[in-house]
């Protein structure tokens, strides 16, 4: 689809996205180039993802780079953050993407397996902002003392309800909100760092439902969606555009959903065709039972 964007709204910009190889983390670094930005790194713990996102992304004309690093570990977190600025210059948007997450029953969830997703979801979340701090302050090197920064965590919609079999991701998602609103107070307040979230539902093509919805899966699940399809991950590219860019500038602190409204919906469990005819045998039996009573 044709972007609704102009084609320099990133202008200058320098963004570093962690999980930035492949699925929505790859489309961000790819639209943020088509759109301005001046360069985009790219960080993962898989080094082969790594060079051909990076070698796709150059393909395109856009200035890349990947940094192979586990967002857990502060001295990776540093390093990363550190080299992007070496080789650029500057650090004006930082995407925390990268995620873990499988279906599991609770109680075949090991605490070490729980404890895995939390770690690279929410403490890899922060500790990849507080590692990019000093560069996207105002006043930062690079940054100058117009504005600070901006950070976009991706979440999820998991918490927001209950889901099944994914109580680990729920609850990792959970904490990444809460850093995101946590931050875009305390950063917002102190150093103009803009922090908000975005928060997919099934997008399709991504890892994520390729684990969370195998194929061999038969499902229904469609007809329960408002909008009646998946996302795409280019709906996920424009949200983040719009959060990143002068389009958002006033917008902190914000989870910004993208899932088509599924997130607000329950199965249907009377079809609509039957609901009217329903009600009015519901309506007489009322009426008759309390006239009965009298």
């Amino acid at each position: 689809m044709e972007s609704p964007f102009k084609a320099d709204v990133l202008k200058g910009k320098v963004a570093l996205l962690t999980g930035g190889g492949s699925g929505i983390g790859f489309e961000l670094a790819t639209q943020f180039g088509k759109h301005g930005a001046a360069a985009v790194a790219i960080m993962g713990r898989r080094k082969e993802v790594l060079d051909s996102a990076v070698s796709v992304l150059q393909s395109h004309g856009i200035q890349a780079i990947g940094f192979q690093g586990d967002v857990r570990k502060k001295e990776d977190a540093a390093r990363v953050v550190d080299s992007t600025v070496e080789h650029f210059g500057r650090l004006d948007i930082l995407v925390n993407g990268a995620a873990g997450n499988f279906l599991v029953p609770s109680e075949d969830l090991s605490p070490k397996g729980f404890r895995t997703v939390i770690d690279i979801d929410s403490v890899g979340t922060f500790t990849m902002c507080h590692a990019a701090l000093k560069y996207l302050k105002k006043g930062a090197p690079g940054r100058g003392t117009s504005s600070g920064g901006v950070i976009l965590n991706i979440s999820a919609t998991l918490h927001y309800t209950a889901s099944w079999y994914q109580i680990h991701a729920s609850a990792a998602k959970a904490a990444v909100d809460s850093i995101t609103r946590s931050l875009a107070l305390e950063w917002g307040t102190d150093y103009d760092i803009r922090v908000n979230g975005i928060a997919p539902g099934p997008i399709a093509e991504t890892t994520g439902m390729s684990k969370l919805v195998p194929q061999e899966t038969k499902s229904e699940a469609r007809e329960s969606m408002p909008l009646y399809k998946l996302g795409e991950k280019w709906d996920c590219a424009m949200a983040a555009l719009y959060l990143a860019s002068d389009a958002g500038k006033y917008v902190n602190g914000t989870i910004l959903i993208v899932d088509g409204g599924l997130w607000l919906s329950n199965p249907r469990f009377i079809a609509k065709d039957d609901v009217k005819q329903l009600s009015q045998v519901v309506e007489r039996r009322s009426r008759t039972a309390t006239s009965s009573k009298l």
